[in-house]
């Protein structure tokens, strides 16, 4: 299967350059002249590559990347950037963005089509590791496939035993904000210590996953609600403790904490009313480990 290319240029020469460049390549090419149309057709395709002008009518290659990246089905999607400008300022600010490359125009086609190659094979690489791994290669928890598997287990379980069962979900606050002002590098290192602490806080039995973007969640079995909170408290005691420097000053990460009990036998919406207590404690203003009910909203709010 021909892996896809999604050009986003403002200049008919370059797509017709880059085309022809491509013309014996094991790859299909598809074209965008702006940054919405591109990022509407990025949404579509879910290209295997983005290669993308900065210099662009409209919104500019740098809010395009940003806008990609902010969207959970695209974020993983490499960007290589395609462009005139040639201070070092610029190629900062793109590869904090989370572009993976930077080729200068006027370029060689030689060095493009190299490049080219290369971010395909890492991406090809790296897809078929998600798509035969249960764990999240930028924490080292377990990824969505692990929680959606261990859940359905722990479920299964309860079903037989009658055993409590209980999630616990953190989320970061205004994490897109961090990762627009602080770039793509730091806001990594701020999952990669709240997942730290979800390791140092969790029990042997105890599943930690990250599911994706800012959202964390810990599978807990044979967990009351009780215990379940007095685990979620010393969760988000740990995350408060935490301290981001970056760029000579200190940064403001606050995470979201709440508990998820299991209330029926089947039951399988532990996250999804956890996440609703969370929704539900941030429009109250309340910072405290929220504890979920059977209506999927706060009915405790733990100081």
């Amino acid at each position: 299967m021909k892996q896809q290319i999604l050009l986003i240029d403002d200049t008919k020469q370059i797509h017709l350059l880059i085309a022809g460049l491509l013309s014996n390549e094991p790859c299909e090419l598809h074209f965008a002249t702006d940054g919405i149309s591109g990022l509407t057709l990025a949404q579509s395709l879910r290209p295997d590559l983005i290669l993308l002008d900065v210099e662009m009518p409209g919104i500019d290659g740098y809010e395009t990347c940003r806008q990609l990246k902010a969207e959970p089905d695209l974020f993983n999607i490499p960007v290589v950037f395609l462009t005139a400008l040639t201070a070092t300022a610029d190629k900062v600010r793109g590869l904090e963005l989370g572009a993976v490359d930077y080729v200068t125009k006027p370029f060689s086609p030689a060095e493009l089509l190299a490049r080219v190659r290369a971010s395909l094979r890492t991406n090809r690489a790296i897809r078929m590791l998600e798509e035969n791994a249960l764990i999240d290669f930028l924490t080292g928890l377990g990824n969505r496939a692990m929680f959606k598997q261990r859940l359905a287990a722990e479920v299964s379980l309860r079903v037989r035993t009658k055993k409590a069962l209980a999630c616990v979900v953190v989320d970061v606050d205004h994490f897109q904000e961090i990762n627009d002002s602080e770039g793509h590098p730091f806001a990594d290192r701020v999952l990669q210590d709240i997942a730290k602490v979800l390791e140092r806080a969790v029990r042997i039995e105890d599943v930690a996953c990250r599911l994706g973007g800012d959202v964390f969640v810990v599978i807990a079995p044979n967990t009351e609600t009780e215990d379940a909170s007095r685990l979620a408290e010393r969760i988000s005691r740990d995350l408060k403790a935490l301290v981001f420097e970056h760029r000579d000053r200190i940064v403001d990460v606050k995470c979201s904490v709440a508990v998820g009990p299991s209330i029926d036998t089947y039951d399988r919406s532990m996250f999804e009313r956890a996440t609703a207590a969370i929704e539900e404690a941030k429009k109250t203003g309340h910072s405290g480990v929220a504890v979920a009910n059977r209506e999927t909203i706060a009915d405790r709010l733990a100081a």
